[in-house]
């Protein structure tokens, strides 16, 4: 049986509220109203109603064997194989599943996605190979986890509201292919992915399986960018976008979290210390490289039009973009009309050989050396290195109090371009 939203608002446990008035408690409201939507959503997926659509779905394509006689940690009887408390992984509302990963997905032409994509709306962007591929947070909000094959590799597209936090991870560990589902479980307010075939818990920022039997494995980050889907569709315009034909009914484009990034706001579910050097919901790009945390804020790296800060991250050289333009999908009920938040990622900043010293130049990022034009995505779009790409290096886009959650040793870019 599923629980009821009244039965979620209690699971939920939400914090006693008395003597506290305002924002705050405005929001704690708002977040466990979105997890009864959401719950809502497992009813009718339990109850075969998704609005006419074929009940069941298929398996991910490359997956191996599921083993039928696994179980989830909590299940287990005895001490559970587990690096991290397990009661630190609290139920977030839903059971597991209830959030449906997407499994077989469809796609269509980036022409086609702009006729229901605002174009400052959110996008993951993901190119593996010459495959190049968009998934909307507007149909990510409602899922959360992607499983796909790109380009010939399987991959999973994970996103947490909760977090703000987009990352894909290949599938492949050891001889395995494994595919993800959700678990129902929050850890430090992060969603917390399980694996099919071994009902392993991997919470999704820190790709690693915190309890059951792939403890200590690592997933591989594959590198990705979170940004406009007018920035993406203009260096890929033949590239695909992940369909609204997912298999179940869900109202995509609707934001059920309307608010929850407000300067202001506490996290939904987070049980841990609070680091105060920033803002809690303060946007920020994360890298970690030989040891050392840094995070960039997203308010520090706002300027007149696009942004580079040049780095260096545990000995590795680094370059961090930001344009201001990227709409939020976590601000109003309606994605689309979403403030502009901005986005930001990081390269190497090499091609080949030749060291690049990137600039803002009239709005846009331009290296000193050749006056060639980049965006977002680390490709020149204009001038001698036209068509060159950077070398991606793994960072996270998310809020301060999630990434600090899980490196507590983390540093904080102060200024300097």
């Amino acid at each position: 049986m599923v629980a009821g939203p009244e039965d979620r608002a209690e699971n939920s446990q939400v914090p006693e509220t008395k003597g506290r008035v305002g924002k705050p408690v405005a929001r704690w409201v708002i977040l466990a109203s979105a997890l009864a939507l959401v719950g809502a959503a497992a009813i009718w997926a339990r109850n075969g109603t998704n609005g006419g659509e074929a009940e069941g779905h298929s398996r991910p394509l490359m997956s191996s064997p599921i083993d039928e006689s696994a179980r989830f940690p909590w299940q287990e009887r005895g001490a559970a194989q587990s690096l991290v408390p397990l009661d630190e992984m609290i139920p977030g509302g839903p059971p597991p599943d209830g959030i449906p990963a997407i499994d077989s997905p469809s796609f269509e032409a980036a022409e086609d996605a702009a006729s229901w994509l605002a174009p400052q709306e959110p996008v993951v962007a993901l190119r593996v190979s010459d495959d190049s591929r968009a998934y909307p947070i507007r149909i990510l909000m409602w899922h959360e986890i992607v499983n796909d094959v790109v380009g010939g590799e399987p991959v999973s597209v994970t996103y947490c509201p909760l977090c703000d936090s987009a990352t894909v991870y290949s599938r492949k560990v050891g001889d395995l292919v494994l595919d993800f589902g959700t678990s129902g479980r929050l850890y430090k307010s992060n969603l917390v992915m399980y694996d099919r075939q071994t009902k392993s818990l991997w919470p999704q920022l820190e790709g690693r399986a915190v309890a059951g039997r792939l403890s200590g494995r690592k997933l591989e980050i594959v590198p990705s960018v979170m940004l406009s889907f007018r920035e993406w569709r203009e260096a890929n315009p033949t590239g695909r976008v992940l369909s609204r034909s997912t298999g179940f009914s869900r109202p995509y484009g609707r934001n059920p979290y309307a608010g929850y990034d407000e300067i202001g706001s506490e996290p939904f579910l987070y049980r841990g210390p609070t680091d105060t050097r920033l803002p809690a919901v303060e946007r920020v790009i994360g890298l970690e490289w030989n040891g050392e945390a840094k995070a960039y804020p997203f308010s520090g790296l706002r300027g007149e039009g696009r942004t580079a800060v040049h780095d260096v991250v545990g000995g590795l050289e680094v370059v961090v973009f930001f344009e201001p333009s990227t709409g939020s999908a976590l601000d109003g009920h309606d994605i689309a009309a979403g403030r502009s938040v901005g986005a930001a990622s990081a390269y190497r900043p090499f091609v080949g050989d030749l060291r690049l010293t990137f600039e803002p130049r009239g709005g846009e990022i331009v290296d000193k050396e050749t006056s060639s034009t980049w965006n977002l995505l680390g490709e020149a779009v204009e001038g001698e290195l036209k068509g060159k790409r950077l070398e991606a290096v793994e960072f996270v886009p998310t809020f301060w109090f999630s990434w600090v959650a899980f490196r507590p040793h983390t540093t904080i870019w102060s200024g300097g371009r």
